[in-house]
């Protein structure tokens, strides 16, 4: 297969090799099954909080809102990558990429991701307002308000996506053709290229870095205000109903914020073996997120199953 095209005298890449996750070139047959079950399972678990918090009366709040947007964003997020790695376990073929193909997939990642940072933010503030200010809450996160916010989450996560994007594929790619990832991100790819990247690092470093540090730390601050204003509350029923909705995105907030941590920030650890911290926050948090919400959260669970009662 040819990946390579002239281009001004110099040899530019066409296509990329996927190496894939390490051990799995061993069993291919039993890791395509079990990423097709955490597939499925992801997809029709976030379909499901969709359809519920879409089409339930009861879940109209800005909190059950924000949570349609996160199921869309984990049910596409995995979308970006796993039937990649499921193709690359049934043939050589399904492991190859087009050089265009690799852009695409590394844009949609970073916006989906970036996206999904900004909107845990949204969510942390969501839930200040509500137990913090609860007078208040109406007025600050009316609907214009609240779909104002997750607008911007998208908004700033494509702007976001299209710098990092940009940055990368402007680099030429002469020589090796062999990301030894299981898909297009930055660090891996940026280990392929023909020039000096020095200033993507930089830019990774600090971009991503500030952004999901801002984030973070925001997140943080939230949740000192809401424990402490938690506490002041009289009767244990209002502790417990407080912390419930709180503990279930905290959660999520933890899964999703530690992997890319051990990425992002060690940029040259990229391989076979660095994909292990990946696979958490891109397949197997988006799987279990669902999990979490129903499981730590009654209207939800009571507003499924009238879904299902319903027939959909």
């Amino acid at each position: 297969m040819t990946v390579k095209t002239e281009y001004l005298n110099q040899t530019v890449v066409s296509h990329f090799f996927l190496e894939g996750l390490m051990y799995t070139a061993e069993h291919p047959g039993l890791f395509f099954f079990l990423f097709l079950l955490i597939y499925s399972i992801t997809v029709t678990g976030n379909l499901l909080i969709l359809l519920t918090v879409g089409f339930d009366p009861h879940l109209r709040s800005p909190m059950y809102h924000f949570l349609g947007h996160l199921s869309f964003l984990d049910a596409c997020l995995s979308t970006v990558t796993v039937p990649k790695v499921m193709a690359g376990l049934v043939t050589l073929d399904g492991k190859v990429i087009s050089f265009q193909g690799c852009a695409a997939q590394l844009y949609c990642f970073h916006f989906l991701a970036s996206t999904e940072c900004f909107l845990y933010t949204v969510m942390a503030y969501d839930r200040y307002l509500a137990i913090c200010q609860p007078l208040h809450y109406p007025v600050a996160m009316n609907r214009r308000v609240c779909a104002g916010l997750a607008g911007s989450t998208w908004a700033i996560g494509a702007v976001h996506s299209t710098i990092h994007t940009s940055l990368t594929f402007r680099l030429l790619y002469c020589g090796p053709h062999h990301i030894a990832y299981f898909f297009c991100d930055i660090p891996p790819v940026l280990k392929l290229a023909c020039a000096d990247t020095t200033i993507n690092e930089l830019v990774m470093l600090a971009n991503i870095g500030v952004v999901a540090a801002g984030c973070l730390i925001l997140i943080i601050t939230s949740y000192v205000f809401i424990v402490a204003a938690v506490l002041r509350i009289r009767t244990a029923e209002g502790r417990q109903r407080a912390f419930s909705t709180c503990s279930a995105h905290l959660t999520v907030v933890l899964l999703y914020y530690m992997p890319p941590v051990c990425i992002y920030l060690q940029p040259s650890s990229t391989g076979a073996g660095a994909g292990a911290p990946a696979v958490f926050y891109t397949i197997i948090t988006p799987m279990l997120n669902p999990f979490i919400y129903t499981l730590r959260n009654k209207e939800v669970k009571q507003a499924l199953r009238r879904l299902v009662c319903r027939g959909f």
